[in-house]
């Protein structure tokens, strides 16, 4: 739809109670009159909006209305006159982006009822609480802003509904103890928030974008009942150059009942301090409306004027010339309801000496930082600027600026306040001019030394306040590594909302054409410690120098591990990690964290085992820092001992230095903690497994689990400077492999077991004498043997079936005594050739005599046919 003609009557009244409160709207328009195209008919869009307020001793007041959209219109004689009519011209279609609303008793309206139509008039509005919301569209979300009466009771939710009463999204206000966490919304008393990815058919706008100062007009006249429900809202605009001011009224409530036509109502813009009028206007209403009217005023001013309202000191008021004391809104002239913030970081990219062909040394510097600043509600500029890594030498010059080069002008000086590299603090005294150009994005922040005139700069922009800007405050995205350009910096803003939907804002400095595509990752670690575990989470992928969205579905660990602040944000390209910053101890609400009882500490998964399966690959936390599974190291503090991480499990061994061949005059320590020859240089060497052994030296590999192996000596050559290998070499076994055994279990060589010699004057006709060749326990223990509960302890090398109490020997079963340690096994039997069938059928049997051990097949008898006799 090119263009959108607006005409209608409004049926509003506000019902008994909150679920009531609806909108009706009845759009008629003629095709004749209009002179439309079919497909150019009405249609008029309509947002409503609720607002659930506390108020002391009173039901929850209910606010709706329906947006306002503020353009001068045009009056058509030919229709029948209606409250606020408003044309929109093809251009004016497409550029449309901000629009603002008044919420007050008599703008409620009422949802479409059959039962209910109520007079206008009837509000639950007690207390005559008025609000003023601005409303701006960027990128499909819908961000408002609301002033509210300052006695009032904060908002516990909004929502936004339809034309049929249905709630299409609802939000609340506070958390779940009724307190407003945002220092922007504490400091400057506004709502603000965010609709995001608002449909379609809602997204039309009214612009606003000339607005500097709002005003919220409340009841101030003697009449209570015809002022109840009354109220008001100014859009001021303002001009420096030629000092004006212009003013957008848009109100109810000052008409007596009987006035119908050409009513005449005074627009007064004063200081009350010194009791002197800077505006007094006269303005003719031609035909009052009950719920909304909008006039116009502008007029020129004084320098002096303009201070005074940049500093929040004018009242603005409305009321009837008929009678001034009875019907009248007034209101300060405060910082416009927009929730807004003004950023930038801060980079070698925009300073000025970078942008000098003859001094390049600024584009070279490692300092970066950022900045975001805001007007509080008395028109003062808060600021906050960090700067980092400042060389230790260099005193900085922190100052908020506008224009470039030779034609900069310092506007305030923000050193004074500098410490620890943060500059924090209010300038109270914003000139008109300077509040000009901080919404026109002309002024920056740029940071020189007393050898540079700007190290670093940034230029303010104006980003709309929601979600990721509300938190108390942003992180520096600094480079990682040298390859990166210095002049590539950034500022990330981020928030965990009452959902558990963590939301991100990023903007970037100096990027270079070349990097496209960029992703923005969350790295967690379980601790901060050197070589710990890292979990990458890729949050989005995108290209260009901004980026703005959420992720849902964040598991409660990771939200933990974030609260905890071992969480860091990350900017990738496609090989390396271009920016970073750690995330603060960021609050997150309880009923996102993982829910544990008091006593029930959660296991970690990489260490959970089942059974005796071992756990999966892990790392290992030994001495301040984390290891991967299989490194080892050497103790710090104590190189002679060697450590390894098995199965996230940490065992140290002491080094074990082979002997030498040289004599004591030629040893000296080498690296490696082991004596070594003196012939090598302690420049050449050789390394292995990450350890560095000097040309010449000889040692013991460490082979983890199990330690040294001292059976196997390596060399470093000091010819070729490679490792040799040269493993023990065993003398031959004067007995059996089976009998032999290990003297312990470092042993390299097997021997032996000891063998009695025979007594030679026993004859051989005498038995021998058993008592001398016994071996008591502790001998047979002594030369390898082993216990064992039943018939133990055996020799080295023996082999027996074992006994079980009630069974007698299990003769399937064979054990062996080997260096100490028993080993049974069952007997291996070859796979049978019958088949399953078989089986099932009983087709196995044992053979008569045979290996009762093991199951044969039964053969199958054929049975012959006798022949027949004849």
């Amino acid at each position: 739809m090119s263009r959108l003609a607006a005409a209608g009557k409004l049926v509003r009244a506000c019902s008994g109670s909150v679920s009531d409160l609806v909108c009706r709207e009845i759009a008629r328009s003629s095709t004749k009159r209009i002179k439309l195209k079919a497909s150019e008919l009405i249609y008029l869009l309509r947002a409503i909006i609720e607002v659930m307020l506390h108020a002391p001793l009173a039901p929850a007041l209910c606010l709706s209305c329906i947006i306002l959209p503020l353009l001068q219109c045009s009056h058509r004689p030919d229709l029948p006159p209606d409250p606020a009519q408003f044309y929109y011209s093809d251009e004016e279609d497409k550029n449309m982006k901000h629009f603002a609303a008044l919420l007050t008793g008599r703008t409620s309206l009422v949802l479409r009822r059959e039962d209910t139509l109520l007079s206008p008039t009837t509000s639950h509005n007690s207390y005559n609480l008025v609000a003023t919301a601005r409303f701006t569209f960027h990128r499909k979300n819908l961000y408002y802003s609301f002033y509210t009466t300052e006695w009032a009771g904060r908002p516990r939710a909004l929502q936004f509904v339809d034309l049929e009463g249905n709630i299409l999204e609802e939000q609340a206000l506070t958390n779940s103890e009724g307190v407003v966490a945002s220092v922007y919304q504490n400091v400057t008393s506004k709502i603000c928030g965010v609709w995001r990815r608002v449909p379609r058919e809602y997204r039309r706008y009214r612009t606003l974008s000339t607005e500097l100062f709002s005003s919220i007009l409340q009841p101030a006249g003697t009449d209570y009942v015809s002022m109840h429900g009354s109220g008001g809202t100014a859009i001021v605009s303002a001009m420096s150059a030629t000092p004006s001011i212009h003013i957008a009224l848009v109100f109810n409530g000052v008409f007596a009942p009987d006035e119908v036509s050409d009513v005449s109502i005074v627009v007064r813009l004063e200081l009350p301090e010194k009791q002197r009028v800077v505006l007094e206007e006269v303005v003719k209403v031609e035909k009052p409306a009950q719920e909304l009217n909008v006039v116009e005023v502008q007029s020129a001013v004084s320098l002096s004027d303009l201070r005074q309202l940049t500093r929040g000191r004018l009242v603005l008021s409305v009321f009837s010339k008929r009678s001034p004391q009875e019907l009248k809104l007034e209101g300060k002239v405060i910082t416009r309801a927009t929730c807004e913030i003004f950023q930038s970081p801060i980079s070698s990219s925009e300073s000025d000496s970078n942008e000098d062909d003859n001094d390049s040394e600024s584009s070279e510097t490692s300092v970066s930082g950022l900045s975001w600043l805001y007007v509080n509600r008395e028109g003062g500029l808060v600021y906050n600027v960090e700067v980092s890594e400042l060389p230790a030498d260099a005193t900085p010059i922190i100052a908020l600026v506008s224009g470039r080069g030779r034609k900069r002008v310092e506007l305030e000086d923000l050193t004074p306040s500098f410490q620890s590299g943060w500059a924090n603090g209010t300038i109270n005294s914003l000139t008109p001019r300077e509040l000009e150009q901080l919404y026109a994005g002309e002024l920056a922040v740029n940071v020189a030394t007393e050898t540079d005139r700007s190290v670093v700069r940034g230029r303010l922009q104006q980003r709309l306040l929601a979600d990721a800007r509300d938190s108390p405050k942003p992180m520096l995205l600094k480079r990682q590594d040298v390859s990166t350009p210095a002049t590539l910096v950034g500022m990330a803003w981020l928030a965990i909302d009452s959902e558990c939907t963590l939301h991100y804002e990023v903007e970037l400095s100096g990027l270079h054409p070349e990097d496209k595509d960029l992703t923005l990752n969350l790295e967690s670690v379980p601790f901060l410690a050197p070589g710990a575990p890292v979990s990458r989470r890729l949050l989005e992928e995108f290209q260009g120098s901004q980026l703005e969205g959420f992720v849902i579905g964040i598991s409660p660990m990771d939200l933990m591990q974030i609260e905890a602040g071992v969480s860091f944000l990350e900017i990738q390209d496609n090989k390396t990690v271009l920016l970073r910053a750690r995330l603060p101890q960021i609050k997150i609400p309880t009923n996102c964290l993982p829910q544990h009882r008091d006593n029930d500490v959660p296991a970690n998964p990489q260490t959970q085992t089942h059974g005796d399966v071992p756990p999966e690959q892990s790392t290992c936390y030994h001495d301040g820092r984390f290891y991967e599974e299989g490194t080892q190291w050497s103790l710090r503090g104590d190189p002679c001992t060697m450590c390894n991480c098995h199965y996230g499990r940490v065992k140290c061994d002491a080094v074990m230095c082979p002997l030498l061949s040289c004599g004591p005059e030629g040893v000296i320590k080498a690296h490696s903690s082991s004596p070594q020859d003196y012939n090598s240089s302690s420049t050449r060497g050789c390394y292995m497994a990450g350890h560095f052994y000097g040309a010449g030296s000889s040692w013991h590999p460490y082979l983890p689990p199990n330690g040294f192996d001292t059976c196997t000596i390596c060399t470093c050559n000091a010819n070729t400077l490679e490792v040799q290998y040269q493993r023990t070499q065993c003398p031959p076994l004067d007995c059996n492999e089976q009998t032999a055994f290990r003297p312990d279990k470092k042993a390299c060589c097997k021997q032996c077991p000891a063998v009695t010699p025979p007594d030679t004057e026993l004859l051989r006709d005498q038995p021998a004498n058993t008592s001398l060749a016994h071996k008591s326990p502790e001998d047979i223990l002594a030369e390898g043997g082993c216990k064992y509960p039943v018939g133990g302890p055996y020799e080295n090398g023996k082999e027996w079936h074992p006994r079980v109490y009630l069974h007698g020997e299990i003769k399937c079963v064979k054990c062996r005594c080997k260096d100490g340690k028993v080993k049974c096994e069952r007997k291996r039997c070859s796979r049978s050739p019958c088949s399953q069938s078989g089986k099932r059928r009983n087709t196995l049997s044992f053979s008569d005599g045979g290996d009762e051990c093991c199951t044969l097949c039964r053969r199958n008898r054929r049975n012959h046919r006798q022949p027949a006799k004849s």
